[in-house]
């Protein structure tokens, strides 16, 4: 055993497969098939010429059928169980969601089980149908299922109460509190968080990646720079230090090398979902929405909640004068968080481009609803209601937006002022 986990340590994981086959103990066994998996998965990644669906299932078909033979055995634990609706999730069978809530139920501790159930939950409904047991673990993985599906009110409260109760001194706790408050777009109360934590671990990589994202939206290049400086010095080879310094580059406008150190991240974890979107605004910075598409369709490949992936294929296809195709997208991204008025005036925009002036009309007014920071549906909704020859609408649209836009102390004097005060001087 102590060969084989060596063997397994390095990524030589067919190795350890082969010393492990004849091991009957628990812990062998699993790294005998863990290993195994790892393997199909290694070649996967690294043969991407052969991308036929057939040969990348090769392996999960094999393995399927020989831990489906150890069920209902004594070998059959937690861990197995898991590795077995890993397998079930990657073949896309209905059953991966049972096995993975028996393999919680069975080992509760095993928080990639966790993860790999919250990959299946599509909806607040199929969580509420979700048989748990109770346990610390459960509150962990409703706040991280909370916040993945975008529920991040809900899912601050429980982090705030986990925070102010045992998991105090948490890190992971802290840092999942800063990532809502980014997913609010409350960029103060997220930076403030990540600074925290970076005074208490200096030397701590987790969740980084995300930290500079809010400092690149707040263009804080100072602190960009030196957040990159000091995670290149603790690992520069950390998937997260790759994302940061892509970032830093990004910043300075400088895309080409931005887009080396994504592909360097993704070199380290093909799966991550995160660098993939962000290489693909890269390529929308550098005008190559071929590039750029490609690169947002394994995001969502990766996660098919990632909102931003989805927005980003919208504004790619946008860009090619597609609206159909920009249209689904959007709605796509819509239907994540459908409260954020960024997707509902994209939304409304695509409608407006198809001439379908009454859902692009009732786009517009839902984001002015739900609160418009950048104050830009209001604008769109008196165009749209003036496209319509609703006039009496349109000049209360350019009234109620020439108000915002008074309040927010944004806007004075630019060319849509000009135009509002146009409108309502020639109604």
């Amino acid at each position: 055993y102590i060969l084989a986990k060596k063997y397994f340590d390095v990524k030589e994981y067919s190795r350890c497969a082969h010393y492990t086959q004849e091991c009957t103990d628990s812990v062998s066994v699993f790294l005998h098939y863990y290993s195994r998996y790892m393997a199909g998965e290694k070649t996967i990644v690294e043969d991407e010429s052969d991308k036929s669906s057939e040969t990348r299932l090769a392996h999960l078909k094999l393995l399927h059928h020989d831990l489906g033979r150890l069920r209902n055995t004594p070998k059959w634990d937690g861990y197995l169980c898991y590795l077995y609706g890993l397998v079930l999730r990657k073949m896309d069978l209905p059953h991966s969601l049972q096995v993975l809530q028996d393999s919680v139920n069975l080992n509760p501790l095993n928080w990639a089980a966790w993860l790999e159930l919250a990959n299946l939950i599509k909806n607040s409904e199929m969580l509420s149908q979700l048989k748990l047991p109770d346990c610390w673990m459960k509150f962990l993985f409703m706040g991280h299922i909370l916040g993945e599906l975008h529920l991040d009110e809900a899912a601050l409260n429980l982090y705030e109460k986990l925070h102010q109760g045992v998991f105090e001194h948490s890190l992971y706790i802290k840092s999942q509190i800063a990532k809502i408050y980014y997913s609010l777009r409350d960029g103060i109360q997220a930076a403030t968080k990540f600074s925290e934590i970076r005074e208490e671990d200096p030397y701590c990589l987790d969740s980084m990646d995300v930290y500079s994202n809010v400092l690149y939206v707040q263009i804080n290049q100072p602190e960009l720079a030196q957040l990159a400086h000091q995670a290149f010095a603790v690992d520069k080879y950390r998937v997260e230090t790759c994302c940061i310094v892509g970032n830093y580059y990004g910043l300075r406008g400088q895309h080409e090398k931005a887009v080396l150190y994504l592909q360097r991240a993704l070199r380290l974890n093909p799966h991550y979902s995160y660098a993939w979107t962000i290489m693909g605004h890269e390529n929308i910075e550098m005008k190559n929405s071929n590039a750029a598409i490609a690169c947002y369709r394994k995001a969502t490949e990766m996660n098919m909640r990632d909102f931003r992936a989805w927005y980003g294929l919208g504004q790619a296809y946008e860009i090619l004068k597609m609206p159909l195709y920009s249209l689904y997208y959007y709605r796509m991204a819509q239907s994540l968080k459908p409260d954020d008025s960024r997707m509902l005036v994209a939304l409304g925009d695509a409608y407006d481009k198809l001439e379908r002036l009454h859902d692009a009309k009732k786009c517009y007014w839902k984001a002015h609803c739900v609160g418009d920071l950048e104050c830009i549906a209001l604008l769109r909704l008196a165009k749209t209601y003036d496209k319509l020859k609703e006039t009496d609408h349109a000049a209360a649209a350019y009234c109620d937006y020439l108000r915002d836009s008074e309040k927010q102390g944004s806007g004075e004097g630019d060319e849509h002022h000009g135009q509002a005060y146009l409108y309502l001087a020639s109604y």
